[in-house]
């Protein structure tokens, strides 16, 4: 089996030989690099970052991603965090409260949506693979390009680490460093961009003493505001047209705090607390994707292979989907394969392949959905007559609980769903 212990040169950088080198310390790199360990494969896990504490990143924890945890037999550990359960989604759209999405309806005990910032999320996932013998991440180490063999075959990545340039070679070099992949653009990988109308300013809020019950965001004409509970304060989200962010500095603070209340004014007792620009984060919202994820040697995953808006909060758990994947297929084939794939190169090949075939659909039909939401809350919003009269009342209660359902399916599982399989597994983890 291929070792991944790092040899010095005297001439050169320090050299690790692994079975997979996988870059980027998040949902999808680390989630990637425990189940290929967890198989027996020798993997390296580079994050540039020297910790996972940074705000604003994705937080929702799916039901998908909750059955993951439960067929690797985590679950019940993962949710003795600090958490917020969440089993529906509620709006209020001009004043009236509706519930668009049920996770009740997907049966099952994980019916339901957990809440936690990402670095719990990760950090809990390090802490599991750190427990296999194959697992290696190596934190403050930057990758900074690829290694290639004949300008053709990825054979692994040059990175700058702590103690100064290190070679990581492997049969396979996972791109899982974001959206905006240092690899991917390495790669020459044409993407297709597709635009979208909306950026997000995300901020905290203090909650308010007279709360009402847990709402995803307030909607009315004008706007919207997501308001995303957690422990003592809101997670809050200012939906701007692209590139607004200017705008929003020239009419000031003032004009901020006004917009907030008078979408979501159960705010207006904190909404004080907001005291500078500072406190405000822009997240350019993309939405785009490889035409090809991969080439020789090479694999893109998640945001580096598909850039998802942060609407319906899909984007972990569909990295999560993409590393389970991934894992499922190319284990075997990885597992001792050391540096240098040698024969199974065409195998690992048409594995990577396999992975962009499995997991492009489910891709491109989310990514639709969420191009269409942007152009509703592009367009003015939603309006609904205050109070609904009684046939409004009467059609809403007709249709809602089909699309409590259909929207539960689509955000809870996914349109295909993954499943860790037993080899990865192993025989005595859970699977439902």
């Amino acid at each position: 089996m291929a070792s991944s212990r790092a040899k010095r040169s005297k001439a050169g950088p320090a050299r690790i030989d692994v079975d997979c080198c996988i870059v980027g310390g998040g949902p999808a790199g680390v989630m990637l690099g425990m189940l290929l360990a967890r198989a027996g494969v020798q993997v390296a896990v580079l994050e540039k970052h020297g910790d996972f504490l940074r705000d604003f990143r994705g937080d929702t924890i799916h039901p998908s991603t909750l059955q993951v945890l439960d067929e690797l037999g985590l679950r019940d550990a993962f949710l003795t965090l600090p958490h917020t359960s969440v089993s529906t989604l509620d709006a209020v759209v001009d004043g009236t409260r509706i519930t668009p999405v049920d996770f009740d309806s997907l049966h099952g005990r994980n019916d339901f949506l957990v809440l936690m910032p990402q670095w719990d999320f990760l950090d809990f996932l390090a802490e599991h693979a750190h427990a296999y013998p194959g697992f290696r991440m190596r934190m403050n180490t930057d990758a900074t390009q690829l290694i290639t063999e004949d300008s053709r075959r990825v054979t692994g990545v040059l990175a700058t680490g702590p103690d100064g340039p290190v070679e990581v070679h492997a049969a396979l070099t996972v791109a899982a460093d974001g959206r905006d992949s240092v690899l991917r653009a390495a790669s020459g990988l044409p993407s297709t961009d597709f635009g979208a109308p909306i950026d997000v300013v995300w901020f905290r809020l203090p909650q308010p003493a007279d709360r009402p019950p847990d709402t995803l965001g307030y909607i009315d004409e004008h706007r919207l505001v997501l308001t995303i509970p957690r422990e003592g304060y809101y997670q809050m989200g200012l939906v701007i047209p692209k590139g607004g962010f200017d705008e929003l500095h020239r009419k000031g603070l003032d004009a901020v705090r006004v917009a907030i209340v008078e979408t979501a004014p159960f705010l207006r007792p904190v909404v004080g607390e907001l005291k500078s620009f500072s406190q405000l984060k822009l997240l350019s919202v993309q939405i785009n994707r490889l035409e090809t994820w991969w080439r020789p040697g090479l694999l893109c995953i998640g945001d580096a292979a598909h850039a998802m808006s942060p609407a319906f909060g899909v984007g972990v758990n569909f990295a999560i989907q993409d590393a389970v994947a991934t894992a499922n297929r190319l284990a075997p084939l990885l597992r001792g394969a050391g540096p240098v794939a040698g024969a199974r190169s065409p195998d690992l090949d048409a594995g990577c392949a396999w992975v962009q075939r499995r997991r492009m659909p489910p891709v491109r039909a989310m990514q639709a959905v969420q191009l269409a939401a942007h152009q509703v809350i592009n367009g003015a919003g939603v309006q609904l007559p205050t109070p609904l009269g009684e046939p409004q009342r009467i059609l809403l209660s007709a249709v809602l609980p089909v699309v409590q359902r259909l929207a539960a399916r689509m955000i809870g599982r996914g349109f295909r769903p993954e499943h860790v399989a037993p080899h990865v597994r192993g025989a005595t983890t859970r699977f439902r």
